[in-house]
């Protein structure tokens, strides 16, 4: 087939199946790019609270232990 024909001929669309194909892939690799920033959200989350107890620790630390003057009379 010449080139001029086939600027006036359409191609066919693809099959059925490549269309399927590639809607699955698009959809999976969605799915995969939710996860991964669910997933990013929860570390920063977890990092962010983990370095707030752990200066919540320190200052308990620091404090007098009140608690601890009534255990050891009992003792």
């Amino acid at each position: 087939m010449s080139n001029e024909l086939r600027n006036i001929i359409p191609t066919p669309p693809p099959p059925g199946d490549k269309i399927f194909a590639t809607q699955q892939v698009s959809s999976e690799f969605y799915r995969e790019v939710q996860h991964r920033q669910e997933l990013q959200r929860y570390c920063e989350w977890y990092y962010a609270t983990a370095a707030l107890h752990r200066q919540e620790l320190q200052k308990m630390r620091r404090e007098l232990n009140i608690f601890g003057l009534f255990v050891r009379n009992r003792c």
